[in-house]
């Protein structure tokens, strides 16, 4: 909501208190003096540079934790704890695997293993069944031919089996070598899953990067600053940790308001919160696109953004500043209020009080506000006019002659 100047207190005060002439018409009597169009708009002090702490990417989960407004952290320590339900049910089913992973390798260890040790043992007892067959054949020149003909086919079969066995304990390494290849790469890539999952959890943790103040964000939902229980989505900002070398002023203006400021124009402050304290700045930037008040209202306001140059002491950032916002300022015009300019036959005119009755008269206007105008011609320090249309019987009209101008410098 606008808030006129201090100027434009003691002009009101000035109209009430021309009310003089017998008609009770009210007047105004022009001067030479400082034109001002301005507008007292109220702003938020904010941080030119600030940190700030977001969710990470891929994050659908609830705020669980988070640091109170205004409350002064150390680097590291742990800001916002945020709850996401399913990332934990997916690390929790990962741990499982995992260890079914390494169970299922050491029973597979465990089975080939013994396999091993039967053919080993087997192994072993073909070469004592050899050396049998081997100590056996010492007597085979006393033996009849049919015996030693046994004996030769034991050896033979001894040998078969050995060989066999050989091949055996081969494919069992390969086998087993496969089998535990199988079961470590199995467990290699469940742990690389829990170790990533587990890394987005831990970012769940946000922690403040440095020390300093943390200014809870606004919750896109809610509209409100961020509490416990509010729904947090990928990569938005939940808190920032301001520097407060350097401060700006940032101004929520309605559309009227908006369309008149201009990028540049001045600005003085004063903070409600600190008395005495001034400052300037100007306009730097002015948003492209308004945003609603309320969610899904039409009603809309625009962000405008003010330096702040020059200040007696610096304001802590959430202080409320009084923003007097200088549009035009001309020096030696002549100004009256826009209630006493009038429209008739696309001219505008003034009623100008004689020792008689009123003069219409034509005049020329220069820059103007929502409340007064200046007038270029058609008028001299001193004159009064009225600020509403006097009776049409007590009106001498007098044409505009463009070779009368005001003495003044717009």
């Amino acid at each position: 909501m606008n808030k006129y100047p201090l100027t434009a207190c003691l002009l009101t005060f000035h109209l009430i208190c021309s009310c003089t002439d017998d008609s009770g018409i009210a007047t105004f009597t022009t001067s030479i003096g400082r034109f001002t169009h301005s507008l007292l708009l109220e702003g938020i002090v904010e941080p030119i540079r600030s940190t700030t702490i977001s969710s990470p990417r891929n994050c659908d989960g609830i705020v669980q934790f988070l640091v109170e407004d205004g409350v002064y952290v150390e680097e590291g320590q742990i800001v916002c704890i945020i709850e996401y339900q399913e990332l934990q049910n997916q690390y929790d089913q990962l741990l499982i695997g995992l260890e079914n992973s390494i169970a299922g390798f050491n029973k597979t260890k465990a089975d080939l293993a013994m396999q091993f040790a039967l053919l080993e043992a087997e192994v072993r007892t073909n070469e004592a069944n050899t050396k049998i067959a081997q100590m056996d054949s010492l007597q085979i020149a006393f033996a009849s031919s049919r015996q030693r003909a046994i004996t030769a086919l034991e050896l033979e079969k001894a040998a078969i089996e050995r060989a066999r066995f050989e091949k055996k304990l081969e494919a069992l390494k390969i086998i087993q070598q496969s089998e535990i290849k199988k079961w470590e790469l199995e467990i290699q890539r469940f742990r690389l899953r829990v170790s990533t999952m587990k890394e987005q959890l831990d970012a769940l943790t946000l922690k403040a990067p440095h020390s300093g103040i943390i200014i809870r964000s606004i919750c896109l939902l809610t509209d409100k600053k961020y509490q416990v229980g509010d729904p947090i989505w990928s990569s938005m900002a939940v808190a920032t940790i301001p520097e407060f070398k350097e401060m700006k002023i940032t101004i929520l203006s309605s559309e009227a308001d908006f369309k008149s400021i201009s990028v540049n124009d001045s600005v003085s402050y004063t903070f409600d919160a600190m008395p005495g304290n001034t400052g300037s700045g100007k306009i730097v930037k002015k948003a492209p696109v308004g945003k609603p008040y309320k969610r899904g209202g039409m009603v809309k306001f625009f962000e405008v953004e003010a330096s702040l140059e020059f200040v007696d002491s610096l304001p802590d950032p959430g202080f409320t500043a009084n923003c007097h916002v200088i549009m035009k300022q001309v020096d030696s015009v002549i100004f009256i209020p826009q209630i006493a300019l009038f429209e008739e036959d696309s001219l505008k005119v003034v009623f100008v009080q004689q020792k008689r009755g009123f003069e219409r008269r034509e005049v020329q206007t220069g820059v103007s506000s929502q409340r007064e105008t200046v007038i270029t011609a058609g008028l001299s320090q001193g004159e009064i006019v009225t600020l509403s249309k006097p009776k049409v019987s007590s009106v001498k009209i007098l044409k505009y002659e463009p070779s009368i101008k005001n003495n003044q410098t717009q």
